[in-house]
């Protein structure tokens, strides 16, 4: 049974990183080439639709970390998995209080009520997104260390 909680942890965690590094490497990519209007619009629909997934993956993710972290206390590898934990808080942490204010404005946009500085605002979610995703590769990479 233990087994089975860290392997389907590892895996929840590794497929959120491959979505998150997807927007970041892919998808953000592809509308940032599109004509004006339908990047933005591209933008919005996308923060409306993974803005209302992503918070639940994140924190099922964190609560599987700690069921790991806590059923596993006396396996030798549980330092890896509690520095896993502690970096899905700070992933957390940076979206609520850097990432969602700035999804949360996006996702009302239209090409009739953005704002002038829209591309800015974007590009300053980018940013703090590219580090979120390096944040949850640390906690992945410690997960699957800690599974082998």
């Amino acid at each position: 049974m233990f087994s089975t909680l860290e392997v389907v942890t590892t895996v929840v965690v590794g497929v959120m990183v491959g979505v998150e590094f997807s927007v970041a490497f892919v998808m953000n990519r592809i509308l940032n080439a599109l004509p004006e209007d339908s990047s933005q619009l591209g933008h919005a629909h996308g923060g409306r639709m993974l803005g209302a997934v992503m918070p639940v993956w994140y924190i099922g993710s964190l609560v599987l970390v700690i069921i790991w972290a806590i059923a596993g206390w006396q396996h030798d590898d549980t330092a890896l998995v509690i520095t896993a934990g502690a970096l899905l808080i700070l992933s957390v942490v940076m979206s609520v209080l850097l990432l969602v204010p700035i999804n949360n404005r996006n996702k009302s946009w239209t090409p009739e009520n953005r704002p002038e500085d829209w591309r800015t605002q974007l590009s300053r979610w980018e940013r703090w997104h590219y580090l979120r995703v390096a944040v949850i590769i640390a906690a992945f990479t410690l997960l699957a260390a800690a599974l082998v």
